[in-house]
């Protein structure tokens, strides 16, 4: 008789993983086993020997889920400015670098001068992430050390899995939220790296959930001399690297009327374009640009709200996709307003559906949109990819964001529908489910959640095996 390994937790019911883009996998009556540190042990079918087996000797440990519910990977975040979350859903009606200056930067400073208030913000920010099923974020703090390391703290304590980054930028358009020189922020980028790590060095391994991000805030913040420091910096301790690129014409066309180049050649002449580097936006990079993204391993984060607001133009998210390149997503608080990946999830799919239909206007041609055909519009099911699997492989989490043996258990629990009281849960509405007597989560159902649902359906969630909610 096949023999199973005691486990921490063992949950018996149904899964949903995104294996691959555009597939989406229901695995009904699974048993998932994880271990005491986090990872996952065991997934079969319940009626596979081995997990029969199990259950039988440990049926009082087994936990049951409701067959209306179901157990999907985490979201991962690629791009969130935690400071700004502070006046999200504010000030969205001014250009890029008007905003920046009128909003960004003031709320950004008076976190840096008033680390009580930080610590109120990212203790709420750390909620809400927990509340909309994110797991894992890739964040942009501020350029003071020690609100950094709060904005860490927070995150470690709360649960969820974050790369930090402190600001690198000597140049700004506000004299008092700069850092004095190139090499004062060297020194300071290298001093937050140490003092991230020190502050996770007490907890074992799979325990440590923070890790510091080198972090240029775009081109137009820093001289040559920094971003040159910066990338050496990154190829001698190989941490990983954050920015934003091409995000609109404006800030492009500085940065080409300054260095008399594109940033992407910026980023690539300081060797910070690379394998670990996620760039925000890359609205207004051409194939070429793109096909240098896929060449150097870097991935994208896609933000599609924030880029309505702030770009003039959508981010060719089909092209990228066939290419190759590594994209996930991002709300991009607060030049997005939504802290939930769900409606990154719903942007994405409209901003590409509306890509199409101008291809096809200006081709003369039909919309393909759900077709066979060649078509710019992507689906629900490649947006679950990118916000689940996508997502973790653009972060590097390569042991994330599906259900297999050896990876993190970081997980969330949706539930749509309660069959015995024939009960839909939230927004979702179902018709007839009682009457066809079906007991088992199709896809039709996922689907109208990823429509529809909201916090509401989310019941339970697990980051590294730690129960978050």
């Amino acid at each position: 008789m096949t023999q199973v390994a005691p486990a921490a937790l063992a949950l018996r019911g149904t899964l949903v993983h995104c294996p691959a883009l555009g597939q989406v996998d229901i695995l009904n009556d699974h048993l998932l086993l994880i271990d005491e540190r986090g990872f996952i042990a065991h997934v079969s079918p319940a009626s596979s020997e081995s997990s029969q087996n199990y259950i039988s000797q440990h049926h009082s440990f087994v936990k049951t889920l409701p067959p209306g519910s179901f157990l999907l990977p985490t979201f991962c975040d690629l791009h969130l400015h935690a400071p700004q979350f502070m006046y999200q859903g504010t000030g969205l009606d001014l250009p890029l670098m008007q905003w920046l200056d009128e909003y960004a930067y003031k709320a950004e400073e008076s976190l840096d001068q008033k680390p009580d208030l930080a610590k109120k913000v990212y203790h709420r920010l750390a909620r809400r992430l927990t509340e909309v099923g994110t797991g894992a974020v890739l964040l942009f703090g501020t350029i003071k050390t020690e609100t950094n390391l709060i904005l860490a703290q927070e995150m470690q304590g709360a649960g969820v899995r974050a790369f930090v980054g402190k600001l690198s930028m000597d140049k700004s358009s506000r004299p008092t939220y700069r850092e004095s020189s190139a090499e004062h922020s060297l020194k300071s980028a290298e001093d937050f790296i140490q003092r991230c790590k020190a502050s996770v060095a007490e907890f074992v391994e799979h325990q440590r959930l923070v890790e510091p991000v080198i972090t240029p805030r775009f081109v137009p913040t820093c001289s040559d001399e920094l971003l040159e420091k910066l990338g050496e910096l990154s190829q001698r301790t190989s941490i990983r690297v954050q920015s934003h690129l091409a995000e609109s014409y404006g800030a492009a066309k500085w940065v080409k009327d300054e260095r008399g180049i594109e940033d992407i050649e910026v980023f690539k002449k300081h060797k910070l374009l690379k394998r670990g580097t996620v760039h925000a936006h890359c609205t207004f990079l051409n194939s070429q640009e793109l096909d240098e993204l896929v060449a150097n391993q870097t991935a994208v984060a896609h933000c599609p709200l924030s880029n309505v607001y702030f770009s003039e133009k959508p981010f060719p998210l089909r092209e990228a996709l066939d290419k190759g390149l590594l994209v996930g997503l991002g709300t991009d608080i607060a030049g997005g307003y939504s802290i939930d990946i769900m409606n990154s999830m719903r942007q994405a799919v409209a901003v590409s559906r509306m890509r199409e239909g101008v291809r096809a206007i200006e081709s003369g041609s039909t919309p393909t949109v759900g077709s066979q055909a060649r078509s710019l519009a992507v689906g629900w099911k490649e947006s679950l990819f990118l916000s689940t699997r996508g997502g973790a492989l653009a972060l590097g989490l390569e042991n994330s964001g599906e259900f297999t043996v050896g990876a993190s258990f970081d997980a969330q629990q949706i539930y749509v529908f309660d069959f015995e009281s024939s009960t839909a849960v939230g927004a979702l509405d179902f018709f007839n489910l009682e009457a066809e007597r079906k007991s088992e989560l199709t896809i039709d159902m996922i689907e109208k959640w990823w429509c529809m649902g909201d916090v509401r359906n989310r019941i339970g969630m697990w980051v590294q095996g730690r129960k978050l909610l």
